[in-house]
């Protein structure tokens, strides 16, 4: 008896602690640009086997992210872009496959090449975007990269930044929390229509308060399932302790 009690319990109690890891890691990141909340959910998975028809696991898991946007900040560092409604980056790792993502906050490193992180580069239409030493930076609303050298009063075309607006349902989170498509797609084609706001990023679009009623509730629902475990053993002792008075 107490198996069949006990068990939902059991896997709920362990997945509801992969919960608050996940909603933790969401708070951790509320200040990281273009982060996207995690968003998970309990499924039942039923166990296979003889006489195992009331048992089943019960499992978390991460299905989606939510994408919706985050605030803007206004800083008016020409290497900080906003993407205005929907769209992503287009970014190239070192082993060079394509992600995607609404972290604006880029940067130049020492060989002019403008990146969002350390192996991390910004994809431009003809390759890497090199910004010249010194050089002041312009982006046209269409990703178009424009540099003004040495207080020169003219401005050259130096690239255009890939921007993209694939489907969010087909993007998965990777490790390094960027997004890319599943290995069977192609990578995503330029959209004209995704735009762009110098001088500003978006932020997280976690919300503190709402994470933190959603730990409250994990954290409940947790001690409710232990709750369950050790009702159980408690009636399974007394059952035991009442069939062994009946044999006497």
């Amino acid at each position: 008896m107490i198996d069949r009690i006990a068990y939902t319990a059991m896997t709920g109690a362990k997945h509801t602690m992969g919960q608050l890891g996940n909603t933790a890691h969401n708070m951790a990141n509320v200040h990281t640009p273009g982060f996207r909340e995690m968003v998970t959910a309990f499924r039942a998975v039923p166990l296979e086997g003889e006489q195992a028809d009331s048992r089943a696991f019960v499992v978390d898991s991460t299905p989606t992210a939510m994408f919706n946007p985050g605030p803007i900040e206004t800083t008016d560092n020409p290497f900080d872009f906003a993407i205005q409604g929907g769209g992503f980056f287009a970014v190239r790792r070192a082993d060079g496959s394509e992600a995607y993502t609404r972290n604006g906050r880029f940067f130049r490193d020492e060989t002019g090449i403008l990146k969002i992180g350390r192996d991390i580069a910004v994809v431009g239409d003809s390759g890497n975007v090199i910004v010249p030493t010194g050089a002041e930076l312009e982006m046209n609303r269409d990703g178009t990269v424009w540099v003004r050298e040495n207080g020169e009063q003219t401005l050259n075309q130096i690239g255009q930044i890939k921007l993209v607006n694939p489907n969010i349902r087909d993007l998965v989170r990777a490790e390094d929390g960027l997004f890319e498509l599943p290995k069977d797609q192609p990578p995503a084609q330029p959209d004209p229509s995704v735009r762009v706001v110098q001088g500003s990023y978006e932020t997280s679009n976690v919300s503190v308060a709402a994470s933190m009623v959603q730990m409250i509730n994990q954290q409940r629902m947790f001690e409710l399932n232990m709750k369950i475990i050790t009702t159980a053993e408690q009636n399974a002792r007394q059952s035991n302790m009442l069939m062994t008075a009946s044999n006497f």
